[in-house]
C-alpha cells in the first residue's frame, strides 16, 4: 500500500501481525494459527491454503511444506478445481476437541518433509494392444493413463477400461463411475486401510464381484443413481447423462493425501437443450466423502442427485430446522450390499440445506432434486459399509456418523492466517494517506471481481442468483463508492451509482424486483443511492422511486409502540439490523424533500426506531443489545417472557451503531432534542462496547460477550462498523478524544487481522459472517451463529471496512 510522507508521531502506529512469526528467515510463506470448532476430535482435517491468498505462483508448490513448530506435516499441493493447475496447499491435521494449533508455511528446500503412507488414489485404465470387434475390445493388456476419450463404439460392457470407468478411493472406501451411457456411481468396499484400486479388475470384469482379501463390489447400481450421481429430474422420473455427444475422463490428482479426477460430458441432450457439463471428484485421506463439483454451460432447473433405491432400506433425512448454509443428508440404510444378504450398507449424500428444491423418487431411486444456482452445484456422497475396518454396523451408528459429519462440514475450523507478503505490506506506519488507501484498494479489487455484475439482471455472486434490488451490493457497496469519490475523486465510482443501483429504476419509477408488499425493511437502503442520483441528474425517474420508498415505509406494519417490523415474514419483530436499514433513509428522505412540521415529524419517527429499539434490546447489566425482539413472543427464538433473542450478535448491534451516527447526519442543528436522544445513545454505547474489544487484537468477536469460547471468532465486518462508529463520533465531536486510541487500535485491527493482499495488487478482506437471521430453521442459539458461513470480499464486511478508512484517514488528518 502507498503511503503520505511522515507524519507526526501521534498519527503514526506500528502494524503488528495476528500470529507471532517464528524464526524462519526468507523462506516464510504464511502463519495460521487454527482452532477445531467442535466438540469432537478431528482426524486428518483438510485444510486447504489457496496459492492467491499464500501469494505464491504453481512454480514454488514442490518446495512447500507446513510445520508445527519443528515437526513437518502432512501436506500436499493440489489442484482443487480440476483445471489442470495446481492453486492450493492441502494441509491434513488432528485436532484434539476445541484444539488450537499453530502452524507455519515455509518454502525452504531444505525441510524433509514426513514420508506418507499412499492413502487416496485416482486413476484411469485402459486395454492396449488388442483390437475392436464391434463394441467388444478383445485381448490387450490394461495401462494406467492420465485421460480418456472413448471412441464411439464404446458402452457398457465393452472391456476396454478396466471397471468401466475413473475409480478413486482413500484408505476407507472406493467408488467407480461407469464412463458410458449408464453415468452410474458404485462402491467397492475395501477390508483393508491400503490403496486396491490398482489391483481391482486386472484379470477380468468379474473379480471384483467376488469377496477378495482387499473387499469387494458392494453395490447394484441398475439404471439407478447408484452411489451419489446425478440426473435430471423430469417430474416424474430421473434422465440419467445419457444421450450426450461425448465424454471423457482426466485425473487432476493423485496424491497420498488427496486424489480427484474429472469427467467432462459434452453435448447432453436433455430438457429440451443441449449443455456441456463438468463434473469434479475428489477424495481426501481418512474420509469416506467424495466432494463433487459440477458446473454446467447453462443453467438447468431441477438437476438430480441420490441413491439408489434398493426393497427393504430405511431412508434418513438429515436436520432440516437449520440455516440454509448449512449442511445435511438424505441416506439410506439397510441390507442392500452385494456382498452377503444379510450385510447392511449406509449411503448418503450431502448438500446445503438451501440447495435442494424438493425430495421425492421415482422406481429406481431416491432422488433430491436440487435448485439451479448459476449452472454449479457443490456436494458430497459417501458409502458406509460394514465389514470396513471399524465399520459402521447399526443405523443409529450410522446416522450419528452422518450428523457428525455434516457437523464438521458447517462447522469448519477457524483460521487466522497471515501470507509473509500481506504481513511484509503492513508494515508501514499507519496514516490519514494510507488508511485512504487500504479503502480504496479493497473498493477496486471488488470493482474488478464483482461489484458491477450486479446490475438488473445482472448476477449475484454470493447468493449465487440473478440480481435483486438488495440491500448489500445495490445499496451500501455503491453508497460506499460514492462516500469514497468524496474524499479520491474517481469517475469509476461515480458511474458505478447507474451502472448498478441506477438499472433498476424503469423511466416510470417503478423499481424491478422491489417487492413492495413483502414489507422487507432492508430493501430500502439502496434508497440512499436513488435519492442521491435523483440530485445528482434531476432525473424524474429517480424522484419517482424514492417517493414510491418513502411511502411504502408509511404503510409498513409496526409493533404496538411504532417499530418497523422486519417484513411481513417476520411479524411484530423488531431487528437491530433494519435500524440501519431503513432509518438513514427515512432521516435523509426528510432532510431532502420535507420541510416544517412534516419534516420534524419525519426526524422524530426515525429517532424512535433507536429508542424503542433500546428499551427492547438493551440489556442495561452487560450494555448489549439483544440481536433482535418478538413482541408476540410467539417467535421460537424468542424469549417467552420477554420476547427478546438470546444472542449479543456483533454485526447486529454493528447495524445500529453505524445507523446512529449516520442519521444524525440528517438531523439539523435545531432538532436540539432529538440529536441529543441520538448522541446520548452514541456515548453509552461507545462506553459499553469498549469494554468487549478484544484486548491482543482491538477487533471483537462474532457473539460478543463469549469470546474465546469454542467456535467463536473475531469477526471483521462487525468489529469495522464499531471502527467506523467511534472514528465518525470523534470527528462530528459526539465522543472526545479519549476514544482516539481504542480507535486506532480497532482500525489497526482491522487490517492486521483480516485483510490479505495478493501479489496480483488487489487485496481480501476475510472471517465475514455472510449472513445471520432469526426463523426458518435459524433457532438464534449460541451454536446457531456458529453455523453460519464465514465469508471473504462481501459487501456486508466491506462496506464498513472501506468507510471506516474514510473516517479513519478525517481522523488522522486532525
Amino acid at each position: 500500500m502507498g503511503c503520505s510522507p511522515e507524519k507526526t508521531t501521534e498519527q503514526q502506529t506500528k502494524a503488528t501481525t495476528p500470529v507471532a512469526q517464528p524464526d524462519v528467515k526468507d523462506t516464510l510463506v504464511a502463519t495460521a494459527e487454527i482452532s477445531n470448532a467442535n466438540n469432537f476430535a478431528l482426524q486428518q482435517e483438510p485444510i486447504y491454503f489457496s496459492f492467491y491468498d499464500l501469494g505464491i505462483n504453481a512454480s514454488e508448490a514442490a518446495t512447500l511444506a507446513v510445520l508445527q513448530g519443528d515437526q513437518p506435516q502432512a501436506s500436499q499441493s493440489v489442484d482443487t478445481d480440476g483445471d489442470g493447475a495446481l492453486d492450493s496447499l492441502l494441509l491434513a491435521a488432528d485436532f484434539a476437541p476445541a484444539e488450537r494449533k499453530n502452524f507455519v508455511i515455509s518454502n525452504d528446500p531444505a525441510i524433509a518433509k514426513p514420508a506418507l503412507k499412499k492413502q487416496t488414489q485416482a486413476e484411469i485404465s485402459i486395454k492396449e494392444g488388442g483390437e475392436w470387434n464391434g463394441k467388444v475390445y478383445e485381448g490387450g493388456s490394461f495401462k494406467n493413463v492420465d485421460s480418456v476419450t472413448p471412441p464411439p463404439q464404446y458402452t457398457d460392457h465393452s472391456y476396454w477400461i478396466r471397471y468401466e470407468g475413473p475409480g478413486i478411493e482413500s484408505d476407507k472406501v472406493a467408488y467407480r463411475v461407469y464412463l458410458d451411457w449408464r453415468n452410474g456411481f458404485d462402491i467397492f468396499g475395501k477390508k483393508v486401510n491400503d490403496v486396491v484400486l490398482q489391483n481391482v479388475g486386472q484379470d477380468g470384469y468379474d473379480s471384483y464381484h467376488e469377496n477378495a482379501d482387499w473387499g469387494v463390489d458392494v453395490l447394484k447400481v441398475g439404471k439407478s443413481l447408484g452411489m451419489g450421481g446425478f440426473g435430471f429430474w423430469n417430474g416424474k422420473n430421473v434422465e440419467l447423462v445419457s444421450q450426450t455427444d461425448g465424454r471423457s475422463a482426466t485425473i487432476t490428482n493423485n496424491g497420498d493425501i488427496y486424489s480427484g479426477f474429472k469427467i467432462n460430458y459434452n453435448g447432453w441432450q436433455v430438457n429440451n437443450q443441449k449443455l456441456d457439463m463438468t463434473a469434479h471428484f475428489s477424495m481426501t485421506a481418512g474420509s469416506r466423502l467424495v466432494k463433487v463439483n459440477l458446473s454446467k454451460t447453462q443453467r438447468l432447473p431441477n438437476m438430480a442427485i441420490g441413491l439408489v433405491k434398493h426393497p427393504g432400506t430405511t431412508l434418513i433425512e438429515g436436520n432440516q430446522n437449520i440455516s440454509g448454509y448449512a449442511w445435511t443428508y438424505v441416506a439410506s440404510w439397510g441390507k442392500q450390499s452385494l456382498s452377503g444378504p444379510d450385510d447392511h450398507l449406509g449411503m448418503a449424500i450431502i448438500f446445503r440445506r438451501d440447495d435442494r428444491a424438493e425430495q421425492t423418487q421415482d422406481e429406481t431411486s431416491y432422488v433430491s432434486v436440487m435448485k439451479d444456482k448459476g449452472g454449479q452445484l457443490e456436494y458430497y456422497f459417501l458409502a458406509a459399509w460394514e465389514h470396513e475396518l471399524d465399520g459402521v454396523k447399526t443405523e443409529a451408528d450410522f446416522k450419528a456418523y452422518l450428523d457428525r459429519e455434516v457437523l464438521r462440514l458447517t462447522k469448519e475450523p477457524r483460521v487466522r492466517f497471515e501470507s509473509a507478503l500481506s504481513a511484509k505490506a503492513k508494515q508501514s506506519p499507519l496514516t490519514a494517506e494510507s488508511a485512504l488507501q487500504w479503502s480504496k484498494a479493497l473498493a477496486d479489487s471488488e470493482l474488478a471481481r464483482k461489484t458491477l455484475k450486479y446490475h438488473y439482471q445482472g448476477w449475484d455472486e454470493n447468493r449465487r442468483r440473478p440480481s435483486k434490488f438488495e440491500y448489500d451490493i445495490v445499496g451500501m457497496q455503491i453508497m460506499a463508492l460514492q462516500k469514497l469519490n468524496e474524499v479520491s475523486p474517481d469517475q469509476r465510482y461515480v458511474d458505478a451509482a447507474e451502472t448498478v443501483t441506477g438499472s433498476f429504476v424503469a423511466e416510470d419509477g417503478h423499481i424491478h424486483t422491489f417487492e413492495p408488499d413483502l414489507f422487507s425493511i432492508d430493501l430500502t437502503k439502496p434508497g440512499d443511492v436513488l435519492i442521491l442520483l435523483e440530485q445528482r441528474t434531476g432525473a424524474e425517474k429517480y424522484r419517482k422511486a424514492v417517493d414510491f420508498l418513502r411511502e411504502n415505509l408509511k404503510r409498513h406494519p409496526r409493533t404496538s409502540g411504532g417499530a418497523f417490523w422486519h417484513r411481513a415474514t417476520y411479524p411484530n419483530q423488531l431487528w437491530l439490523d433494519g435500524v440501519y436499514m431503513g432509518m438513514p433513509f427515512l432521516a435523509q428522505y426528510a432532510a431532502t424533500y420535507e420541510s416544517g412540521a412534516q419534516q420534524h415529524e419525519s426526524f422524530k419517527e426515525a429517532v424512535h426506531e433507536f429508542v424503542i429499539a433500546r428499551e427492547q434490546l438493551r440489556n442495561p447489566e452487560t450494555g448489549l443489545y439483544y440481536h433482535a425482539w418478538d413482541e408476540s413472543k410467539q417467535a421460537a427464538w424468542a424469549n417467552k417472557e420477554t420476547g427478546q433473542a438470546s444472542q449479543y450478535w456483533l454485526r447486529g448491534l454493528g447495524w445500529y451503531a453505524m445507523a446512529l451516527v449516520d442519521v444524525l447526519d440528517y438531523l439539523p442543528e435545531s432538532e436540539t432534542e432529538l440529536r441529543k436522544t441520538l448522541i446520548d445513545i452514541t456515548q453509552e454505547l461507545a462506553a459499553d462496547l469498549l469494554r468487549y474489544q478484544d484486548a491482543e487484537t482491538g477487533t471483537w468477536w462474532q457473539i460478543l460477550d463469549k469470546p474465546g469460547a469454542i467456535a467463536n471468532y473475531r469477526e471483521s465486518s462487525g468489529s469495522a462498523m464499531f471502527t467506523y462508529f467511534y472514528a465518525k463520533a470523534i470527528n462530528k465531536g459526539y465522543l472526545p478524544e479519549s476514544y482516539r486510541a481504542a480507535t486506532i487500535k480497532a482500525y489497526e485491527g482491522l487490517i492486521n487481522e483480516f485483510v490479505t493482499v495478493h501479489s496480483d495488487g488487489k487485496i481480501s478482506m476475510n472471517d465475514q459472517c455472510l449472513v445471520a437471521g432469526l426463523g426458518f430453521g435459524r433457532d438464534g442459539s449460541y451454536d446457531y451463529y456458529m453455523t453460519e458461513r464465514i465469508f471473504s470480499n462481501d459487501a456486508k464486511g466491506n462496506v464498513p471496512f472501506i468507510i471506516a478508512g474514510i473516517e479513519m484517514h478525517k481522523l488522522l488528518k486532525q
